[in-house]
């Protein structure tokens, strides 16, 4: 699990790591983010009418650095 979600969320996991955390708090800080950062990533919501047509859990807590990785993901595709 902490390989997985270490692919989507590097640089949240070694702040974390860098900050002391151990393995099992970064793994909880990150789970959820990291599935949800790769759903957006992935395009899964790139073509939605509105924001109500969004999954209940297609939100999370996310920087702004994260959020531009997204949107440079879009603007790729």
């Amino acid at each position: 699990h902490c390989l997985a979600v270490r692919a989507v969320c590097r640089r949240e996991i070694d702040g974390d790591r860098g900050n002391g955390y151990s393995w099992k708090i970064t793994l909880l800080r990150n789970y959820w983010k990291s599935k949800v950062k790769q759903e957006w990533l992935s395009g899964k919501y790139s073509n939605i009418p509105s924001q109500h047509s969004l999954p209940e859990k297609s939100m999370y807590p996310m920087d702004a650095d994260t959020w531009g990785e997204i949107l440079e993901a879009e603007l790729e595709r």
